[in-house]
């Protein structure tokens, strides 16, 4: 079983759903004030399905578009952080769940036969 759809996942989770290493993301925490994900006891980080969504607009942004990160935080500042978030990847189910507000977990129930 998954996790729930409005789960924290930590930065090793989301930087395999982005194909980025770790230390790529810590960067973009130093880079992007925007992103804030949560900080636990020993400095462990947290990523919302929110989180992940800008971080994803972000790799597009970065990655795919080819942009600087002068350029990015530019675009992210001028277009706010929704429009960016929109440019992520699909989040994976349990995540997408979350944003939308419908849990993706519910497990399917065959139906039973009437009984004669």
């Amino acid at each position: 079983m998954g996790k729930a759809a409005d789960a924290f996942r930590t930065i090793s989770e989301v930087a395999d759903w982005l194909e980025v290493p770790a230390h790529v993301l810590r960067f973009w925490e130093s880079k992007f004030t925007q992103i804030k994900p949560v900080k636990r006891a020993g400095g462990r980080r947290y990523y919302r399905p929110a989180d992940m969504a800008l971080l994803g607009g972000i790799k597009v942004l970065l990655h795919d578009q080819g942009m600087t990160i002068k350029g990015a935080q530019k675009f992210l500042r001028e277009n706010g952080i929704q429009q960016v978030s929109d440019m992520s990847p699909p989040l994976d189910e349990e995540a997408q769940g979350a944003l939308s507000g419908i849990a993706l977990d519910v497990p399917s129930v065959p139906a039973r036969p009437a009984d004669v």
